[in-house]
């Protein structure tokens, strides 16, 4: 399915045209072939797992604890200077970062870490301003998210209703997901100041949404309906609509499987592997990184059809979309994927062209 060619900026890739899966068998009807060009933007990146944007300048977190800006060709990595350190190992370390809607003025931002503590470890969110080329922190909004080797979720997002979001991963533990009183498997909302909202639908908790295994992807429809990316236990990778309140199975059930007070996802990947993470919503359409699958693919949110329409580039970790452009960032030397000189890179493709069927 996919030629690679990196050479120059240049990375030359076959997208699967035709490729469609439904949510219960999953599997591939059929592919076309149509070659097309993604531009490598920057190469060198020290796994990166975030990306975003403020007017010309892009901004990436990468896991050991730097953030790099990328404008009009010149690449700075920026130190962040934090009241707890970050603590770099396996899944965790410096994980997401949202700018504030006033971020062209008060240069704030709130970003999620792993962190050690009593030789336990933990996730926290805070709130950072950046200052002569530097971040330094402003205020913790949360700590003690339960973190692990593994499952740290970690995404945070500003939704429509100015409110901020978060991804909480298990922790490696199942039975947190279902207990509303831990910050364990669960997409939580606060107010950007960090207090709890009075509209969330457990009175006085941040618990948005719960039974979650790792969630890691976070975007909005134009009519504010949020969506979000899991990884399964071992494949049934899904993708959910969420919703107030609601329970969304985890470890009790995963794929079709059904239970009374259970939501079960629009899509999942059955007995394949996506490890899905950052996804973004354009034009009805759901654009999904892959990592296992090493893919960026496109979920119907009217329909249940999904195509593969960018592979060859490694495992990719996030996405952002801007205009008729889609960037992507890989994780290929994140220790589970086949590195290569010039690794990670962040590149860039059009995306009108895929998202116009």
């Amino acid at each position: 399915m996919v030629i690679l060619k990196r050479s120059g900026i240049l990375l030359s890739l076959l997208l699967a045209t035709g490729c469609s899966v439904n949510e219960t068998d999953q599997e591939t009807e059929g592919v076309g072939e149509q070659e097309r060009a993604a531009e490598v933007v920057i190469e060198n990146l020290d796994v990166p797992w975030e990306i975003t944007k403020s007017e010309e300048t892009f901004y990436l977190t990468e896991r050991a604890g730097t953030i790099v800006t990328y404008e009009k060709g010149e690449i700075e990595r920026q130190s962040v200077q934090l009241s707890v350190p970050i603590h770099h190992e396996g899944e965790g370390g410096l994980l997401g970062l949202q700018l504030a809607p006033d971020f062209s003025t008060s240069k704030s931002a709130f970003i999620y870490h792993t962190y050690h503590k009593e030789g336990n470890t933990f996730n926290r969110v805070v709130k950072v301003v950046l200052k002569d080329g530097e971040w330094r922190e402003t205020k913790e909004l949360l700590a003690n998210i339960p973190g692990s080797l593994y499952h740290n979720g970690g995404r945070v997002k500003v939704g429509p209703d100015e409110m901020l979001y978060i991804t909480t991963g298990d922790a490696g533990n199942p039975k947190l997901a279902q207990d509303v009183n831990s910050t364990a498997g669960k997409i939580l909302r606060m107010t950007l100041s960090g207090t709890t909202p009075n509209d969330n639908p457990f009175r006085g908790s941040l618990v948005y949404s719960y039974g979650h295994r790792n969630p890691q992807g976070l975007a909005w429809d134009d009519k504010d309906q949020l969506y979000s990316s899991e990884h399964g236990q071992s494949a049934h990778d899904e993708i959910n609509k969420i919703e107030a309140g609601k329970n969304y199975g985890w470890p009790v059930i995963e794929g079709d499987k059904k239970e009374q007070g259970m939501e079960t996802p629009l899509y999942h990947s059955g007995n394949n592997t996506w490890a899905p993470s950052g996804i973004v919503v354009k034009d009805n359409k759901l654009y999904m990184a892959g990592l296992r699958g090493e893919e960026i693919r496109a979920f119907k949110l009217n329909g249940h059809e999904s195509e593969v329409i960018i592979d060859g580039i490694g495992r990719i970790r996030s996405i952002f979309q801007e205009h008729n452009m889609i960037y992507a960032i890989t994780n290929n030397k994140d220790g589970r994927g086949k590195a290569i000189k010039g690794d990670d890179r962040m590149v860039k493709t059009e995306i009108e062209l895929i998202s116009s069927k």
